[in-house]
């Protein structure tokens, strides 16, 4: 259980990680997919902290479980806020941002597994 606890958790926390770059550096494809869904782009850098320290919470759940418990929680959070701002405007390429839902969910699910079960 620990290693796919730990495999997710840093797949997860890269993954955000890039995310969190690709948004400061405004790549792309996450301003395009912002502007898809009607974000402002002076939206992008707090969307970019809030992957970031999603990043750092998770990493450093691997000490703190809880605060890996949470930032796991708050991505599933996101992500399903996520999906639901795409089909407001009905936008249905929904591949990315619900293969990171999944993602945060079996990141989430590890977690409480291995932690607290």
């Amino acid at each position: 259980m620990f290693a796919l606890y730990l495999t997710l958790t840093l797949l997860t926390a890269a993954m955000m990680g890039v995310g969190s770059w690709m948004g400061y550096t405004r790549h792309p494809v996450p301003v395009a997919a912002a502007a898809k869904v009607g974000v402002p782009s002076s939206w992008m850098p707090p969307i970019a902290t809030v992957l970031g320290a999603a990043c750092l919470g998770l990493l450093a759940g691997l000490a703190l479980p809880a605060l890996g418990t949470a930032a796991a929680a708050g991505l599933v959070l996101y992500f399903v806020l996520a999906i639901i701002a795409h089909l407001r405007v009905r936008d249905y390429a929904l591949t990315q941002p619900t293969v990171f839902l999944l993602l945060a969910a079996a990141t989430l699910t590890a977690t409480v597994l291995y932690r607290y079960a």
